[in-house]
């Protein structure tokens, strides 16, 4: 019986502890936009760049109000770093990728541009950025 007392206020008490609740990222509902999430590992070939700078130039030429409002997003994302290894799990993500996510109501709908953007971006640039910016304003419409 003494065991008893001497644990039950130890159980209390232990799982008191870190019991605070805190608004955490993943608590927070996803807001909808559309994001553009280019994924990359530590070495970069010529192509991965060439990704890297047409995104951003119609990302910042065309849809520059649109990421003022929050609408659409831009990332790069390392892959090697330990930081990132979640969200490249998340997407099974395992090498050099260029992903659109919608976000309406708290649902995510991915568009892998991963071959489309190896195929197109330094053979027919004009073609991958037409393309791109047409993908971002359809998911951006819908």
């Amino acid at each position: 019986m003494r065991k008893i007392l001497l644990i039950v206020p130890a159980v209390i008490g232990l799982s008191a502890c870190g019991n605070n609740s805190r608004n955490t990222p993943t608590d927070t509902p996803q807001s909808d936009c559309v994001e553009v999430l280019c994924f990359h590992g530590a070495k970069r070939c010529a192509t991965c760049i060439a990704i890297e700078n047409g995104v951003k130039e119609v990302i910042e030429t065309d849809f520059a109000a649109q990421v003022a409002a929050g609408e659409v997003r831009f990332r790069m994302i390392d892959i090697a770093k330990s930081e990132n290894e979640a969200l490249a799990d998340k997407y099974e993500v395992t090498w050099s990728s260029l992903l659109l996510n919608r976000w309406r109501d708290g649902r995510e709908t991915v568009t892998d541009l991963t071959k489309f953007a190896f195929a197109n971006v330094r053979t027919n640039p004009k073609k991958f950025k037409a393309e791109l910016r047409a993908e971002i304003q359809r998911q951006i419409d819908e």
